[in-house]
């Protein structure tokens, strides 16, 4: 049997299920996160871009599948030349969005639902077109030192800049600026310029920025690219990785010793967590979050929760496994996470995907979207689900000539499809109208998938069974005790089956049990009963089996 059709086994719901055992938990530890990216989600205007008054108006399905906070990719002021990641304005909402005015109304909507509204926050850089940055360009205080400015390095007469650092995004991470005389640090875009958060001022400033939106009833953040915020001050080269299959100006020819991870980071981390829970305490209002963005190793990520974060992304789902995975990958994987945290009293959590990697869907193939889906939602702690996920949205093959995203075109016409993250960006597929339903515009800021007319959330709610009604059924049965305050043990069925069972019975499982759910596919009906000492998974096939008792709770 192929590595690449594993087949996934949860069995649950096998002791009592008396709301007795239910626990009084702060909202998140068990708590399922939607994540959104706006200018995809839903158009109110006619634009052909999605909005906040878009978002507001399909809250109730955010509800309705059971989450119970929603997070915002950015909305702030931005020239958009990595699509709101460069912003001009902390403070404000960018105009192809809305207004604060339409923010107000979008979290009124969200408390009224029971929903939490957590915000992207950037802090690694700005946009050039930031008043600070034109500020600093001039030098005036206190703002001259809000960046990374560094002398050109002269070598026979000629201007280089100060050292090999390269962007995320490929080519030098330094641009000259022939107004201050300097060059300029930027990991990403040219247009994203580095903050110095050695600077106390800025520091300040960004403080200032969370508190802002705190004010307006926002109750957490994700921090962006936080492993990138400091750099060695010595600005010495970083070493090659001695990958001769990479163009030279590559950003991974080279290994980051300097510009990530550095201790300083942590220290910040620790003085934001210390901001948002003063807030709580002073407004009487809950715990806010703040879920960390670091694509580095188990131990730095583990490191996040010592410093503050609430939760320290786990992709493990998205850059560790893939389709070619097999059961004790999963099984490995899945206990290092458990093994690896520092303390009991921290919550785990599960990133199915997001804005930057291709759809789950894609990666895994679309027989194991409703895998991936339960893993995450029945696995203790944290789901976190990226907008489309929950209909098992997919993957739209990109032309060069079509492809806007900055990492896709730098990359050029023979290497766009490794870097480009249109493909998961494009707008949500609510029905099979025109646009999917997205957008009365003649043209949407990314084409819609052609696949909308059959995959669709429309269809899916007709449709028995669908991936959006086994969502909802893993939400559900998420709330439970025997999920929200249950033992889960990740075991080895055989070489190819991955199993989750109830810790405290799964030495005992009954010979009989119910299929609470079956991944779409696998003809394995919901709520028939099924003997356990000898049954039969297709392969690529997931089922939840519970007691029959379940069924009826």
């Amino acid at each position: 049997m192929l590595r690449a059709v594993v087949s996934v086994v949860l069995c649950l719901g096998l002791c009592s299920w008396s709301p007795a055992l239910a626990t009084c938990h702060d909202w998140y530890k068990n708590s399922l996160i939607y994540q959104i990216y706006p200018r995809s989600f839903m158009d109110s205007d006619g634009d052909g871009i999605g909005d906040l008054n878009g978002i507001t108006s399909k809250m109730e399905h955010i509800a309705n599948i059971g989450a119970d906070a929603l997070w915002l990719s950015p909305i702030y002021t931005s020239p958009q030349a990595d699509f709101g990641y460069d912003i001009a304005n902390f403070t404000d909402i960018n105009p192809e969005y809305g207004t604060l005015a339409d923010f107000d109304r979008l979290v009124a909507k969200a408390k009224s639902l029971g929903l939490k509204v957590l915000l992207d926050f950037v802090p690694n850089h700005s946009s050039h077109e930031h008043e600070w940055f034109k500020k600093s360009i001039k030098r005036i205080k206190p703002y001259d030192d809000y960046y990374v400015w560094r002398d050109a390095k002269i070598v026979s007469g000629k201007r280089h800049p100060p050292n090999n650092w390269l962007s995320v995004f490929g080519g030098s991470a330094w641009e000259w600026n022939a107004e201050r005389g300097q060059y300029y640090l930027h990991q990403f875009v040219a247009g994203q310029p580095d903050l110095n958060y050695r600077n106390r001022d800025l520091d300040r400033e960004m403080k200032d920025v969370l508190s802002f939106w705190m004010n307006r009833g926002v109750e957490g953040f994700r921090i962006d690219a936080i492993n990138h915020m400091f750099e060695d001050p010595r600005f010495l080269n970083e070493p090659s990785t001695n990958r001769s299959d990479l163009p030279s100006d590559d950003y991974d020819t080279l290994d980051h010793i300097y510009t990530k991870n550095l201790d300083e980071t942590y220290d910040v981390l620790r003085s934001w967590r210390n901001l948002l829970d003063q807030h709580s305490a002073t407004t009487n209002t809950d715990y806010k979050i703040i879920l960390t963005e670091a694509y580095v190793d188990v131990d730095l990520t583990m490191k996040y929760y010592k410093f503050g974060s609430t939760a320290p992304f786990n992709f493990m789902f998205i850059g560790e496994l893939n389709n070619k995975s097999s059961a004790m990958d999963f099984k490995r994987t899945i206990d290092r996470w458990f093994n690896h945290m520092p303390s009991e009293n921290e919550v785990a959590n599960w990133v199915v995907g997001n804005h930057d990697n291709h759809r789950a869907a894609s990666r895994y193939g679309p027989q194991r979207a409703d895998q991936l889906n339960m893993l995450v939602t029945l696995l203790p702690g944290i789901s976190v689900i990226y907008n489309g996920d929950e209909i098992g949205m997919e993957d739209r093959e990109f032309t060069y000539a079509e492809t806007v995203d900055p990492a896709g075109c730098q990359a050029g016409p023979d290497r766009y499809r490794i870097k480009s993250r249109d493909p998961e960006r494009t707008p949500f597929q609510w029905d099979d109208t025109k646009n999917a339903g997205f957008s009365k515009s003649n043209k949407t800021w990314l084409p819609v998938n052609n696949n909308y007319k059959t995959l669709n959330l429309l269809a899916q709610k007709l449709a028995d069974p669908s991936h959006y009604k086994i969502f909802k059924a893993l939400t559900t049965l998420k709330r439970k005790p025997v999920v929200k305050n249950g033992s889960l043990e990740v075991i080895l069925v055989t070489e190819q089956v991955l199993g989750v069972v109830d810790a405290r019975t799964w030495l005992n499982i009954p010979e009989q049990l119910a299929v609470y759910v079956a991944s779409i596919g696998s003809n394995i009906k919901f709520g028939t009963t099924v003997n356990t000492t000898a049954y039969t998974l297709p392969g690529a096939a997931s089922v939840v089996l519970v007691s029959p008792n379940v069924l009826n709770y």
